[in-house]
């Protein structure tokens, strides 16, 4: 049997890890440092969110479309969805939280020039709102700025640790630009405090299941 949304319009959804009950999707771009490049050639159309309800089928849509607006992925955490709208023309982030047909909540907001927009997401459990390039910067519950190598990101926060994953690759010929029989690919776990530093290191990629929980493969 083929059930429908109360809306079909052909978009692509995906479930939000941690519950049953919603998937999303996004009408456009999710990225908010293209902002900043839609800025130059005049600005950006808009984009809206949407939350796909598997128990009523109903399609809930948050907020509007409206222009030099978009949104993050959402999370779920607590018991309720978070996300994030960037609005470039009022130069803020807003963090949200949220519950079909029952809480639409500010929680925070910060000023586009205050945070870096690029890989700006929310991660949890608890929320935090963070962005990672040359350095990882928390800029919600806590502010935190601590450099990373580049071959690394951040995959979670808990308990006064930030987990990184590193990516490594060995016996690579760069002359030959090709792979040894020694050729290996894999990622390290490196834990380590708010103050950067290091905690511990081991072998390890992390996966995040359906109901939340953390695995280490």
């Amino acid at each position: 049997m083929i059930r429908r949304f109360r809306e079909v319009e052909g978009r692509y959804i995906e479930k939000i890890l941690g519950q049953e009950r919603l998937a999303f999707a996004h009408s456009d771009t999710n990225d908010f440092y293209d902002l900043i490049e839609w800025s130059k050639s005049g600005g950006y159309q808009g984009s809206i969110i949407l939350f796909f309800d598997f128990a009523s089928g109903n399609v809930y849509k948050p907020f509007a479309k409206k222009r030099n607006v978009v949104y993050s992925d959402p999370v779920y955490a607590g018991g309720f969805y978070y996300f994030l709208q960037g609005d470039y023309d009022e130069k803020r982030i807003t963090l949200y939280r949220y519950i079909p047909e029952k809480l639409m909540e500010k929680v925070t907001e910060l000023s586009t020039e205050e945070v870096n927009l690029y890989n700006l997401r929310i991660i949890g459990e608890p929320v935090h709102v963070i962005s990672q390039e040359e350095r990882f910067e928390c800029y919600y519950p806590e502010k935190i700025s601590i450099p990373m190598e580049s071959n690394e990101h951040v995959v979670f926060m808990e308990d006064g640790r930030i987990y990184f994953e590193a990516w490594l690759e060995e016996g690579w010929d760069e002359e030959k630009e090709c792979a040894t029989e020694q050729y290996r690919n894999y990622y390290k776990i490196i834990i380590r405090d708010y103050e950067g530093n290091r905690l511990s290191e081991e072998v390890g990629n992390f996966y995040q299941a359906a109901d939340g929980t953390w695995w280490m493969a």
